[in-house]
């Protein structure tokens, strides 16, 4: 990384799951770098869904480099994600005609219920199918799948926590870290925030701010994805061996059941 600049300039890891992050700095010039960051990310920046994309390299070894703007700003705090910017950036999101377009190029087909409840079942362990709460979960899931059918299929982040929301000094809020992105029932997307951030007698004002009624059909949905998605994460957090986030997602289940 420190060859595609001079010697000038500062270079260090930005975290994140997979050590392909960076910060680079010279005097006032920021940015921030990924290796072999999707094309779609040049989509998202054109959106104005993420901080700007400054350039793109390929490097002799056939990684590809990406610079975006390195913006001052902060996380959303959980609280924050009751206002109406939230909202809208998601709508704008999921009725992106360009992001669908660009996914679907790059091969992404929708990801039907089905599908997703075999993977669930294929990737539990035989320890976890033995939980109560895990069990009345299957049988929720099998038994509702074939009612949660959703002809819109659009872009979905399906990482939605506040730590992905940035909100620069300018007041521009952005929604960053598109690794999972998938084409599905926006509900996926909906569904895990209202459950997560926002008290349920609120959740007929949220969607209004989004542009949709709280239908009936809507909540089932959410309810389906939300907990195909713990489950998911209960079987992740306990492969790196991380019980006590395992611990809180089935007491998580237990609240939804």
């Amino acid at each position: 990384m420190e060859h595609l600049f001079g010697h000038d300039w500062e270079i260090v890891p930005a975290g994140g799951a997979t050590g392909e992050a960076f910060y680079a700095q010279h005097e006032e010039q920021r940015l921030f770098l990924k290796r072999n960051s999707s094309p779609f990310l040049a989509v998202l920046s054109a959106e104005g869904i993420v901080p700007k994309l400054v350039w793109t390299k390929r490097m002799e070894n056939g990684d590809v480099i990406t610079a975006q703007q390195w913006l001052n700003g902060r996380e959303l705090k959980a609280g924050d994600m009751n206002q109406e910017s939230v909202a809208k950036l998601l709508k704008k999101i999921h009725s992106s005609a360009a992001l669908l377009g660009m996914l679907t190029r790059l091969g992404k087909s929708p990801l039907q219920p089905e599908t997703l409840l075999h993977m669930i079942e294929e990737e539990l362990d035989s320890d976890l199918k033995h939980q109560q709460a895990v069990i009345q979960s299957i049988d929720f899931l099998k038994k509702e799948v074939a009612n949660i059918h959703c002809e819109e299929k659009t872009v979905c982040h399906c990482d939605v926590n506040h730590n992905n929301w940035l909100l620069s000094e300018n007041n521009q809020l952005y929604l960053i870290d598109w690794d999972g992105a998938m084409i599905a029932d926006p509900a996926i997307d909906l569904g895990m925030l209202l459950y997560w951030y926002i008290p349920k007698e609120e959740w007929p004002n949220w969607v209004d701010r989004y542009g949709i009624e709280l239908s009936d059909d809507l909540m089932l949905r959410m309810k389906w994805y939300v907990i195909a998605q713990t489950l998911t994460s209960i079987q992740w957090h306990k492969n790196k061996f991380r019980f006590q986030e395992m611990d809180k997602w089935i007491s998580f289940l237990d609240e939804l059941l």
